[in-house]
């Protein structure tokens, strides 16, 4: 029997909301910025788009950011893996691109 965790599940208020934050992410590695610390941001889309996985891991440190987007008709549901959904969703609205030292 699965059980429902509300902090590791979310719909996220709208799935236009989620959908958004998601749109920020490029397909792919991209450095990014969070807290002033630097990431490896990566997302990967399967099943013709229904879903996404997001991960970011603390490059030079030991934080991780984790969760698979599954996209329903009816509305988006954000699965964070093995954290609060929080957490994700703070990393999704505040992350910017890194800037490349010379």
């Amino acid at each position: 029997m699965e059980t429902h965790n509300p902090e590791t599940t979310s719909t996220v208020g709208t799935s236009a909301s989620l959908s958004a934050l998601l749109e920020r992410v490029p397909e792919g590695w991209t450095r990014a910025t969070y807290n002033g610390r630097t990431y490896g941001l990566a997302r990967t889309t399967r099943a013709s788009g229904r879903i996404i996985t997001i991960t970011a891991e603390e490059l030079g440190g030991t934080d991780l950011v984790s969760a698979n987007v599954y996209r329903t008709v009816a509305e988006d549901h954000l699965r964070a893996c093995e954290m609060p959904t929080a957490k994700v969703l703070a990393f999704l609205r505040g992350w910017t691109p890194a800037q490349f030292r010379s």
